[in-house]
């Protein structure tokens, strides 16, 4: 199916096909489950010529009809995964993060979870024999937490036989943007998926999209219990444009979010995500990250459609994620 061209579909030509790309329609699929308004939207169609195109679409990527489990698995043997390099980590997610998956990285400040983020965005960059999926990166920051000169300290710490270039030539392959309110956030989304069709076919395309922290924006502008509704709106669909451009590209979605304290809980640990269910149900796998003695930080997985939950302790050093 992801060998057939958008310009294969009747009424599609190579003009109607960059609109549509650029609108983030870049799979026969992804045009096959539009509604037609949306998509007469984005290509400057009409909506008749749009449900044309769609119907057409339907009967080339044969969207609708069942799978076999054997068809499921073919798919499945597209996913890549790219590893943190911390044995004890990627035995827990099951030999590194997915491709075609939003991974959420949850935990108070100072748990670990820009770290991991910059590690990845280093270990994304080596080649795939080695645990990478060399590959590029956007990142959208919303907390002002990119340090370029971490990335610098984590790519000396990188394992022998794993050069991936000088530290401007790293640098160069980590594109960044920094969000200011949530409208700006979700409009860098699109920024980006113009960015990553740009790189497609580039010696490093986009195998890595960031989003730290997702929930940031979103919760300081809609305070209050009577702005819920819409601030999970807005959530929900930047969720599955993110979901859509991962997919699109077969890269790896990292989000880190922010925790909140339930005061209801007496035993345990009160500390839970923000974003609700929304967040909870969109996102693949969800790492809760804290500090535990020692200096050591804990990772758990707490949901994982394939996996079970776990925990694994890992260090933060000055040259990267290591082993405890």
């Amino acid at each position: 199916m992801s060998e057939i061209d958008l310009e294969d579909l009747p009424g599609v030509g190579t003009t109607t096909a960059d609109k549509l790309r650029e609108a983030g329609y870049g799979r026969v699929e992804s045009v096959a489950t539009a509604t037609p308004g949306d998509l007469a939207e984005a290509a400057e169609i009409g909506e008749a010529t749009a449900k044309k195109i769609i119907i057409a679409a339907r009967k080339m990527a044969d969207i609708g009809g069942f799978k076999t489990g054997r068809d499921i698995m073919d798919r499945r043997r597209e996913v890549k995964k790219l590893k943190i390099l911390v044995p004890e980590l990627d035995e827990l997610i099951g030999g590194g993060l997915e491709t075609q998956a939003i991974t959420e990285v949850y935990g108070e400040f100072g748990s670990g979870k820009s770290q991991l983020v910059h590690q990845l965005a280093v270990n994304v960059q080596i080649p795939e024999e080695l645990g990478g999926l060399h590959g590029g990166v956007i990142y959208i920051d919303t907390e002002n937490t990119f340090r370029p000169e971490r990335i610098e300290q984590m790519v000396k710490g990188l394992p022998e036989g794993a050069e991936i270039g000088s530290i401007e030539e790293v640098l160069e392959r980590i594109h960044v943007a920094r969000a200011h309110n949530s409208d700006h956030q979700m409009l860098l989304l699109d920024s980006a998926r113009e960015l990553a069709n740009d790189l497609r076919k580039s010696d490093y395309p986009i195998r890595l999209f960031v989003i730290d922290s997702l929930t940031s924006l979103f919760r300081s502008e809609y305070a209050g219990r009577g702005t819920l509704a819409p601030r999970q709106q807005k959530l929900n669909r930047h969720m599955h444009d993110l979901f859509k451009l991962i997919d699109d590209h077969n890269a790896v979605g990292l989000v880190t979010n922010q925790v909140m304290s339930n005061p209801g809980i007496l035993f345990g640990d009160p500390t839970k995500p923000i974003g609700g269910n929304i967040v909870g149900h969109t996102a693949t796998f969800r790492i809760y990250l804290r500090k535990g003695k020692g200096g050591k930080r804990v990772a758990r997985l707490v949901d994982s459609p394939n996996l079970p939950e776990g925990e694994a302790a890992f260090m933060v050093e000055q040259v990267g994620l290591r082993p405890c």
